[in-house]
């Protein structure tokens, strides 16, 4: 009867410190399993049909390594180029409690930032809170800005966006990534050469990121992109172009 009581005590003890197990926050993977090359927190546009923002950059990114977590700043039914289009648009409300989200589980850890399309400034002001609350949380994050403000000319988003990128966001961006029109608004220095892709790319680092890539400077019908890496503050950069194909065709609208 003793040797039973004992069994009865010890099962019992053994039960309640399994429960207590249990109790515990459980182990956050994103620590305790890092990937490898890191992960990235990546708020850009999505469309149903075809491939531009998230729909494009997180697959790649996954083949490559990373672990990404999307957030949809637009989910439209096409690309905005075709004749119409339906969808949703994200705000800086709904943008900030996905952060709390993430952050009430300790799922806020990211060594990347990407961002791409986005409509409004208040939003736009959104994002740089995050920036702000993923770099107390990882000061080495790497923040990867795709100013998509328009191309050929014309604005996509509202002119008032601009300003604040100019002034509040390539100052904070670790990369920049702009096309020829966008990094002209950016600088507000026309480039019509090679060398001013070269100008152009200086100014934004002297702005703050360290790195930017022209993704598509147009000369004379030909295609460029110009890389640039200033790897030490106030010293001349590393630059690099790649001569871009240029293919004679529009590949947004399907005409019957």
């Amino acid at each position: 009867m003793l040797l039973r009581s004992c069994r009865v005590r010890e099962t019992h003890r053994i039960f309640i410190s399994s429960s207590r197990k249990f109790e515990m926050a459980p182990p956050i993977l994103s620590l305790a399993l890092p990937s490898e090359t890191g992960r990235v927190l990546s708020i850009q546009s999505h469309t149903v049909q075809g491939y531009v923002g998230n729909k494009s950059a997180v697959f790649p990114l996954q083949l490559l390594g990373y672990d990404v977590d999307p957030v949809n700043s637009v989910q439209f039914s096409n690309h905005t180029g075709y004749p119409t289009f339906k969808g949703q648009v994200l705000n800086g409300h709904q943008l900030w409690e996905l952060i709390e989200g993430l952050q009430a589980n300790d799922l806020l850890y990211y060594t990347h930032l990407l961002t791409g399309y986005i409509g409004s400034v208040s939003f736009l002001n959104t994002v740089l809170e995050v920036v702000k609350k993923l770099r107390s949380i990882n000061p080495k994050l790497t923040y990867v800005c795709d100013p998509v403000l328009g191309d050929e000319g014309k604005l996509y988003v509202p002119p008032e966006l601009v300003a604040v990128y100019r002034e509040k966001v390539v100052p904070v961006a670790s990369m920049l990534t702009p096309n020829q029109f966008e990094a002209e608004q950016l600088t507000g220095f026309r480039i019509v050469s090679e060398h001013d892709g070269r100008e152009a790319c200086n100014k934004l680092h002297a702005a703050g990121p360290a790195k930017v890539v022209i993704t598509s400077i147009n000369i004379d019908g030909h295609l460029l992109l110009i890389g640039s890496h200033e790897k030490e503050k106030g010293q001349s950069p590393d630059q690099f172009k790649i001569v871009i194909p240029r293919i004679p065709a529009y590949f947004t609208v399907r005409t019957l």
